[in-house]
């Protein structure tokens, strides 16, 4: 469909973690002029690039000290480049700090819900509720 009969239909999208992946598809849903929301069961965003000091039960975790081995220049978004003083391999606070950017320069944050408290399936359909302390 041509871009301006797709606004005639409300495609409301919904994607699951505000990690890396939650994140460029909330960007590409907007692009296509979609209506997403991003459902994450944390506090946070960056998935699991956010270290704990006590890990979560069935919840996977990096470690303090992980610095990534991949250059900043393989790793960035293509729209969007990891700042130049940043080091070209990265501890995971850096990484964290360059998905919250992202997210604040395209306007993500304000389809993002989180701590999601369940979800349970219905007939066709996901139902997710959710609830904000």
């Amino acid at each position: 469909l041509a871009k301006t009969a797709r606004k005639l239909f409300l495609h409301k999208v919904a994607v699951i973690g505000a990690g890396p992946s939650g994140l460029t598809s909330i960007k590409a849903c907007l692009e296509e002029d979609m209506v997403p929301t991003c459902f994450e069961s944390s506090n946070y965003i960056g998935g699991l690039w956010k270290f704990k000091e006590v890990s979560e039960p069935n919840r996977a975790s990096i470690y303090r000290s992980l610095t990534i081995k991949t250059s900043k220049e393989m790793m960035c978004f293509s729209d969007f480049p990891i700042p130049a003083d940043y080091p070209n391999y990265m501890h995971h606070s850096k990484i964290l700090k360059y998905f919250r950017m992202y997210a604040e320069h395209f306007k993500l944050l304000q389809h993002i819900r989180l701590q999601v408290a369940k979800s349970r399936k219905i007939t066709c359909c996901l139902s997710l509720s959710y609830f904000r302390p």
